[in-house]
């Protein structure tokens, strides 16, 4: 039987997400018996709304960098910015549909869409105008944040009531749906970066080369921005629209201080990610501080740390590298006194 608390929250999108349930019922399964084996009060069986939220922390963990990556490498860092306020928009959008039609979509759902459409549009800004990409970036930017400001000011059934989580983040609110449908963002971004690896590799080196070679560079460059408003939404739920960006940028700069590669970046900025991630939630949770400030904080620590390892291994290996000019030198210089 379905219980009433869960009736009472039945949503639209239920009959399409109840396998992902099904999953969700399995992870909680999971971690009640580690809770078993550790006694840790963080996954305690009453506690499902922290199972949800390290789920969600451990998919950010994996698409945050992975997409990351390739933005850092294209000096794109400031999307992520720019697509968050716009989400923003999106979520206020949700919540002024829901109080005054009564639609019961979810926030999350409506912002997903209308972060897709400012990242498209932010290409087509650049496309048709000319302009650089951080001309398009603050435009999208500030409209987004406008829009959601202005429906927010409206106040329509208390729409600021509720605001705040979505500006910082809230552990306590990521709801079963909003876990479901991180996890269908979570198939979609790693399904399609596993797929498309290569060639959006190729266009983040060499767009030129790329185009030559007969790959849409436009096509990939778009791809890359949807998909990279995918993870931001999916961080937003317990990052907050202000510090999301961050987790696309701080990891993957702390791993290119240490990788020799970009397939050693990527997975060494997603093993700090998830570190971060469940770092900072452990500690906002036992230290009742807001967890998307904790996880940037743990992230610049990491970074900090990862800056001082390059700058150990760069010192180590000039030492153990010969000086070859002064080889070369001496070698001449004792040809010279041979003659």
């Amino acid at each position: 039987m379905i219980p009433f608390d869960v009736l009472l929250q039945a949503s639209p999108l239920d009959p399409v997400l109840t396998p992902l349930y099904v999953l969700l019922d399995l992870w909680y399964w999971l971690l009640t018996q580690l809770y078993h084996l550790t006694g840790l009060e963080l996954i305690s069986p009453e506690y499902k709304f922290m199972h949800r939220a390290i789920l969600v922390g451990l998919c950010i963990g994996v698409m945050a960098p992975l997409i990351g990556t390739f933005l850092v490498h294209r000096q794109l860092a400031l999307i992520g910015d720019a697509l968050a306020h716009t989400a923003f928009a999106g979520v206020a959008i949700g919540l002024f549909l829901n109080a005054v039609l009564n639609l019961g979509v979810s926030p999350y759902l409506t912002a997903v869409v209308v972060a897709i459409l400012a990242a498209l549009l932010i290409e087509l800004i650049s496309e048709a105008t000319d302009a650089y990409n951080d001309v398009s970036m603050a435009i999208v930017l500030s409209t987004g944040f406008a829009l959601g400001s202005v429906l927010i000011s409206i106040n329509a059934g208390g729409l600021a009531v509720g605001v705040n989580q979505f500006l910082f983040g809230n552990l306590a609110t990521v709801s079963a749906e909003n876990a479901a449908i991180l996890l269908v963002l979570f198939v979609i971004i790693v399904g399609t970066v596993a797929l498309f690896r290569n060639q959006l590799l190729y266009v983040t080196f060499d767009e030129t080369a790329a185009a030559v070679s007969g790959l849409s560079v436009t096509w990939f460059n778009r791809v890359m921005v949807m998909l990279t408003a995918m993870v931001v939404v999916g961080a937003m739920q317990i990052m907050g629209v202000i510090l999301v960006a961050a987790m696309l940028v701080v990891p993957v700069a702390g791993a290119t201080q240490v990788s020799r590669s970009f397939s050693e970046s990527l997975v060494v900025s997603v093993v700090l990610a998830e570190l971060a991630v469940l770092l900072g939630i452990a500690v906002s949770y036992y230290g009742g501080a807001t967890a998307g400030g904790v996880i940037v904080l743990v992230a610049v620590a990491l970074y900090i740390g990862a800056v001082a390892l390059g700058k150990l291994q760069t010192r180590v290996t000039d030492d153990t590298v010969p000086e070859l000019g002064s080889i070369t030198t001496k070698k001449k210089t004792a040809e010279s006194d041979s003659d």
